[in-house]
């Protein structure tokens, strides 16, 4: 098992649940998260940054 750091952008969406999706969906495209966090939103471009650790396991 590996474990990464990752930096992910993501579009803001209508509402938080579908922003939860979007995320979820996004980090697990990566790996297994373990913790994430939105650590930046930018309002004009509509954007938020989302810092997680996730796992992978090696083959």
């Amino acid at each position: 098992m590996t474990t990464h750091f990752i930096t992910a952008e993501i579009d803001l969406q209508e509402t938080p649940a579908e922003l939860l999706e979007v995320i979820e969906t996004e980090l697990k495209r990566q790996g297994e998260p373990l913790r994430w966090a939105v650590t930046s939103v930018d309002v004009d471009e509509q954007k938020a940054t989302i810092e997680a650790v996730v796992t992978t396991v090696k083959s």
